[in-house]
C-alpha cells in the first residue's frame, strides 16, 4: 500500500515526468517511451518482474539514457509497480506523473492535453476518457460499464467518467498521502476513488484508446478471474467505507453543539 502521510500539499514547482509501469512489453515499450519523451524530458519505467526479453528492454532504454528505470524482481501486478514508480517519482521532487500504459493503445499525442489540464489545476487528478474504436472487445466495454456503475456509487455522483484507464496524471504528494490497498488492475479505480474522496478535484478528458493485437506485440495482462475478483472485492471495500464515512458525518453533525 502506498505510505500514509499527515497531508498531501501541493507542490511549488510544476514539475511533470512520465510513468510507465510494464510487464512483458518488449515489442512496444520502447516505442512507447520515444513517443512520450516527445513531451516529457523525464520517464520512469516500472519493469514489474518482466522474462528476459522484457526486461532486456528496458535495460537498454536505461543504458541510453533514456529513462529512470525501477526493477521489481518479482511480478507484483500493476498496482504493485505504480506504487513504486510513484514513489520513486516523489523521492526524485517531480510534482505530477503521466500514467501510460506500456502495450502501446493510448493516444499519446494527447499527452499535451492533458499536461495542460495538470498545470492549470495542479492539485487535480486528469483522467481519461476513453472512445473505444472496433478493436475494443464487447466484454471488456460491458465490464467497464458496470465498474463505472460502482464509481458513481461509491463517489456519489458522476464525477469520474472513466476510472480503468491507464492514461492519466496524478498529483504525485497526493498519492503518498492515501493508503491503497489495490496491488493489481484494481489499482487504478481505487486511488481514483480515494483521491476524490480526500479531496482531490477530478479533470475528464476525452481520449481515443486501442486495442493492439498479439500479431504488433500488444500484450494484455488482464487476467480475467483474478482480476474481476479482486475489482469486485475492491467495489465492496469502497462501498462499505462509503457508508461509514457518511455515518461518522451525520454523527458528527449530530454531537455538533446548538
Amino acid at each position: 500500500m502506498l505510505a500514509e502521510t499527515s497531508s498531501h500539499s501541493p507542490q511549488t514547482a510544476h514539475r511533470p515526468c512520465g510513468l510507465v509501469p510494464t510487464y512483458n512489453n518488449p515489442e512496444t515499450i520502447r516505442s512507447v517511451v520515444l513517443r512520450l519523451r516527445e513531451h516529457l524530458d523525464d520517464v520512469i519505467v516500472v519493469d514489474d518482474g518482466s522474462a528476459a526479453p522484457g526486461r532486456k528492454a528496458c535495460q537498454e532504454l536505461c543504458d541510453e539514457g533514456l529513462v529512470e528505470l525501477v526493477v521489481r524482481e518479482q511480478n507484483g501486478g500493476k498496482g504493485a509497480a505504480m506504487k513504486d514508480g510513484l514513489a520513486r517519482a516523489a523521492a526524485l521532487g517531480f510534482s505530477h506523473a503521466l500514467q501510460v500504459d506500456a502495450d502501446g493503445q493510448h493516444r499519446l499525442e494527447d499527452t499535451t492535453q492533458f499536461l495542460a489540464a495538470a498545470a492549470k489545476t495542479p492539485s487535480a487528478l486528469v483522467l481519461g476518457c476513453p472512445i473505444f474504436d472496433e478493436s475494443a472487445p464487447r466484454i471488456r466495454r460491458m465490464a467497464r460499464k458496470i465498474t463505472t456503475f460502482f464509481i458513481h456509487l461509491e463517489t456519489g455522483g458522476r464525477i469520474i467518467k472513466d476510472a480503468m484507464c491507464g492514461f492519466r496524471v496524478y498529483p504525485v504528494a497526493a498519492t503518498q498521502s492515501i493508503r491503497v490497498w489495490g496491488d493489481a488492475m484494481d489499482f487504478d479505480p481505487e486511488i481514483s476513488v480515494l483521491l476524490y474522496r480526500s479531496g482531490v478535484p477530478v479533470v475528464n478528458l476525452p481520449t481515443k484508446v486501442r486495442y493492439i493485437s498479439a500479431e504488433d506485440g500488444g500484450v494484455s495482462n488482464f487476467r480475467n478471474l483474478r482480476d474481476n475478483a479482486l475489482i469486485s472485492w475492491m467495489h465492496t471495500r469502497l462501498c462499505v467505507s462509503g457508508v461509514w464515512h457518511v455515518l461518522l458525518r451525520a454523527l458528527r453533525i449530530r454531537r455538533r453543539p446548538n
